[in-house]
């Protein structure tokens, strides 16, 4: 696995980011004149944890130690951190701390992997730099091998662009304080400059992206990453509950694969260095081990397995970093048997845990949708929507998606007939992409379900009813009954509503729910239970709750 190294000081520069630009990052209350009162703080981008094991979880937090060391500027001289974990909100029984050095080289961020901890236990914990103190964090160990873990909840989201609303499924995930972690399936942050791919019909920003144009440069990502890192929904999401994340294509560039990118253009420069510089970034700003460890530039793997007790093994997938380039629906190349979604490594990686995992649930976090899927002939508006949001969708009976699954139906056949053959019970895929929300059932080849695929919508990319400028819970509902009745597998779809899902699984069985915001471009949107689907275990067949 290729390291990845310190950056140069051209890779920290380049593209020519200027304090200005940077500064609109945290905006104008974090930079007042001294007269207005205002306490410069080093802790403006909260906290985080992710990757929990049984006796491990990596902790996060991003110094700012002088008003002009902004993400991506490169400037600021090397601080001393201290980091503690504890047993209760005073920090009076600290199991573990200890001091790291973070400066430019990193952007500042600071992420480290505590080890020595307890199975299944809630921690507390916090960062100093000189006399400020971060927020406390909250995160919990996974069960021990083999323990039983009674039900486990988790939040499960993704598409969460700046641009086109507040984030307030975050909110309301933070709030119910019942996870044990939330599963983040991709599109983190997105890649587009201030005024595209933004609210609604009119693409109107709700609030504009920094830097003001597209990421393309190592500078440019750490600048968005430490956007993100701002809004308040998002970092109290952070600061209670541990994340699970995989990347889809919006991290670094629409539509990428190791080649290119559907978006990239010649005069960006070369994609090698923009793909590097957006996995830096996304390794400095982001509670997770790349490589198999916490240390940034360790690597470019994020493929790994998240073993909670008995009850769930949990395979986070990559499905940009090893496919093959997508190829229009009538290239024959599309029905090649070496044609690779996941590349061959990934894939027997996939397979032999599935095959040798001992755990009721296997879980798979999958960025692109994995169902076959045939779109209806529908009314050219309505047509262009779903084209629009699916990124793109093909048209027809024989006209996949293919930059999907579909797109790779050798290397998808191959994988559920392991699953089928192996006789693997209770396997869940987890996707998103698609702004979406559906629930599948994957069948094999004699037509009975193998698994089951429940679909995220998106937290805030626009969906159907958005691209077409229409009323939600309107033409939608016509467009939802065709997909139906064209794949019976779909055993729900709603192509409205933004928000979040929860999924509960126990020995008995496994229950998503999918929850709908009010309106993402109000920041104290309400929410709503919208859907309700479950498996018994042992059955791939979903059932309506």
């Amino acid at each position: 696995m290729q390291r990845l190294e310190a950056p140069s000081r051209r890779q920290v520069l380049i593209g020519g980011m200027s304090l200005a630009a940077v500064a609109g990052v945290v905006g104008p209350a974090a930079f007042p004149s001294p007269a207005t009162g205002y306490r410069h703080h080093r802790f403006q981008h909260g906290v985080a944890s992710g990757d929990p094991t049984t006796d491990a979880v990596v902790i996060w937090t991003r110094v700012t130690p002088t008003i002009e060391a902004v993400p991506g500027s490169g400037l600021g001289d090397p601080v001393e951190v201290l980091w503690e974990v504890a047993t209760d909100e005073r920090f009076t029984e600290v199991v573990t701390s200890g001091t790291v050095v973070t400066d430019p080289r990193s952007d500042h961020t600071v992420k480290l992997d505590v080890t020595g901890l307890l199975p299944g236990q809630v921690y507390l914990y916090r960062f100093t730099s000189g006399t400020d103190v971060s927020p406390t964090g909250r995160t919990r160990t996974t069960p021990a091998p083999h323990a039983d873990a009674g039900s486990l909840r988790f939040g499960v989201v993704s598409c969460a662009n700046w641009q086109a609303g507040w984030f307030s499924a975050y909110r309301h995930l933070a709030e119910r304080g019942d996870l044990d972690a939330v599963i983040h399936l991709g599109d983190y942050i997105y890649e587009y400059e201030p005024g595209k791919y933004s609210y609604g019909y009119d693409w109107v920003d709700v609030r504009s992206h920094q830097p003001p144009r597209e990421t393309v440069t190592l500078a440019d990502y750490r600048v968005r990453h430490g956007q993100y890192k701002t809004d308040p929904d998002l970092q109290e999401l952070h600061a209670q509950v541990p994340f699970i994340v995989t990347w889809d294509d919006h991290e670094v560039a629409d539509g990428w694969f190791p080649g290119g990118a559907f978006e990239h253009q010649p005069h960006e420069g070369d994609f090698a260095e923009r793909l590097w510089s957006a996995q830096r970034a996304y390794d400095e700003w982001m509670p997770v081990r790349l490589g198999g460890t916490a240390v940034v530039g360790d690597g470019n793997r994020i493929y790994r397995r998240i073993r909670f007790g008995g009850l769930v093994d949990l395979l986070m997938l990559d499905l940009r970093g090893y496919r093959d380039e997508r190829v229009d629906v009538d290239d024959p190349a599309t029905e090649s048997p070496d044609r690779q979604m996941t590349g061959a490594e990934q894939f027997d990686w996939l397979v032999d845990e599935l095959e040798a995992s001992e755990a009721q649930w296997k879980l798979i976090g999958n960025p692109v949708m994995v169902a076959p899927m045939l779109m209806p002939q529908r009314p050219r508006g309505q047509q262009l929507a779903l084209v629009t949001t699916t990124d793109p969708m093909s048209w027809g009976p024989a006209e996949p998606n293919t930059d999907t699954w579909d797109g790779y139906p050798q290397q998808r056949r191959a994988l559920l007939q392991r699953i089928e053959r192996q006789g693997i019970d209770d396997v869940v895929f987890l996707s998103g992409d698609v702004h979406t929300a559906w629930a599948n059932e994957i069948r094999g080849s004699s037509g009975a379900p193998v698994a089951a695929e429940f679909v995220c919508a998106s937290v805030t990319s626009n969906n159907v009813d958005d691209y077409m400028g229409t009323s939600p819970r309107s033409v939608s509902v016509a467009m939802e009954e065709a997909i139906s009745d064209l794949n019976p597998h779909v055993r729900f779809v709603n192509l409205d509503d933004h928000g979040y899902c929860v999924l509960e699984v126990d020995a008995e069985g496994a229950r998503m729910e999918w929850w709908a915001i009010s309106d993402r471009a109000d920041a104290n949107a309400s929410t709503r239970r919208l859907a309700t689907r479950a498996l018994t275990a042992g059955s791939s067949r979903i059932e309506a709750v």
